[in-house]
């Protein structure tokens, strides 16, 4: 188990909350694998990193979703097809829209705490005018409650999740790669 004691020492350093900020914002406008998989090793590693890491990877999030909604306002006919077209559909992205019209911010909610995918809904959003500072500050309350919730349970659990991440890593990486599939699975079938 030499990579997990490997990623475990390498996230206790302060520069991790960079990388979980980066890694967010990515994962805010493409990349399809859930925040909790760069939250996870770090909060292991050593509790006190909760705080500083849910931070990271809220401030992460909100610049990621702004930077999806702007182009879905401002570079849609460039950008956001492109990002559309070799990340999703544009009949899921046109079911996105229907949604987003009729729930808005329910819509908003849902992506922001499940695997659905949330910079479609953020490109949505954008595109359709949707109010900027109603959507970045749903998406902040709800992605943030989603990131404390995962930082507070791995808090209080550290040390058996930090056996059962030694025990079971290659599990656990299978799993996460399944849970990152389940939510493309599911973009695909909205």
């Amino acid at each position: 188990m030499k990579i997990a004691e490997f990623i475990l020492k390498k996230s206790e350093s302060p520069a991790y909350s960079w990388i979980v900020f980066i890694l967010t914002v990515c994962e805010s406008i493409f990349l399809f694998i859930p925040p909790e998989v760069f939250i996870t090793p770090p909060i292991i590693a050593n509790k006190k990193r909760a705080l500083p890491i849910t931070i990271a990877a809220a401030l992460g999030s909100i610049v990621g979703g702004a930077i999806a909604y702007m182009i879905g306002l401002w570079l849609f006919d460039s950008v956001g097809i492109w990002l559309i077209s070799n990340f999703a559909s544009m009949e899921k992205f046109q079911l996105a829209q229907e949604m987003f019209i009729r729930h808005g911010i329910f819509i908003i909610i849902l992506t922001a705490v499940t695997p659905i995918p949330y910079k479609l809904m953020a490109m949505c959003a954008g595109f359709m005018g949707f109010p900027a500072l109603l959507f970045i500050g749903v998406s902040a309350i709800f992605r943030t409650a989603r990131f404390a919730t995962a930082a507070a349970l791995l808090y209080f659990f550290q040390e058996r999740a930090n056996a059962i991440v030694k025990k079971y890593f290659w599990p656990l990486t299978l799993g996460a790669i399944i849970f990152a599939g389940l939510g493309i699975a599911m973009m695909m079938l909205l």
